[in-house]
C-alpha cells in the first residue's frame, strides 16, 4: 500500500511470445500426414457436427497421441483445435442462413444442428467469425440473393 492507504497498481506487464516447442517433436510429413486425416474427419465425415468429439477422442480415432493432434492443428490451422471446430460450425451456420431450405429452422435448431450446445457459444462464435449476429447475417445475405435476382 502507498502513503494515502491505497493499494498500488501493478504496472502492466509486456507479454513475451511464447516459444513453441512442439515444432521440434513433430516432422513436417507427420504434420502433413495427420492434417488430411484430421480434415477427412472434421470435414468430410463432419464429426464438427457432434458437440461431444474432443481432440482427445479424435486422436484415438487416429491413433495418435492428442498432444500430436493439438501440435499439427497448431501448425497446419494456426488454431487451437477448439477454435477450428467452431469455426467450421460457424461456417456451415452461414450456409444454412443463406439457403431458403432452412428458413423454417430456428436459430436454436441451425446452432444445434451444427454442433453448439448453448446459444451462448453459437452467437459468441458466430460474431467472432462473421462480425455479426446470426439473424443479422440471415437479413444481410437475403437481401444481397434479393438484389442480385433483379
Amino acid at each position: 500500500m502507498n502513503k494515502q492507504n491505497k493499494p498500488r497498481k501493478k504496472a502492466a506487464k509486456e507479454k513475451k511470445p511464447r516459444k513453441v516447442s512442439y515444432r521440434s517433436w513433430v516432422s513436417p510429413e507427420f504434420v502433413e500426414e495427420v492434417s488430411k486425416q484430421v480434415i477427412i474427419k472434421l470435414m468430410v465425415e463432419q464429426k464438427y457436427r457432434d458437440p461431444n468429439y474432443s481432440a482427445k477422442r479424435l486422436a484415438e480415432e487416429l491413433g495418435v497421441n492428442p498432444r500430436q493432434i493439438s501440435a499439427v492443428v497448431g501448425m497446419r490451422f494456426q488454431q487451437n483445435y477448439s477454435k477450428l471446430v467452431s469455426d467450421m460450425r460457424v461456417h456451415e451456420a452461414m450456409y444454412m442462413l443463406t439457403d431458403s431450405h432452412f428458413d423454417d429452422m430456428t436459430m436454436e435448431d441451425i446452432a444445434i444442428n451444427v454442433g453448439f450446445t448453448t446459444r451462448q457459444s453459437f452467437y459468441a462464435d458466430f460474431n467472432r467469425v462473421s462480425g455479426m449476429t446470426p439473424r443479422e447475417y440471415r437479413i444481410a445475405h437475403r437481401m444481397d440473393f434479393a438484389e442480385a435476382e433483379e
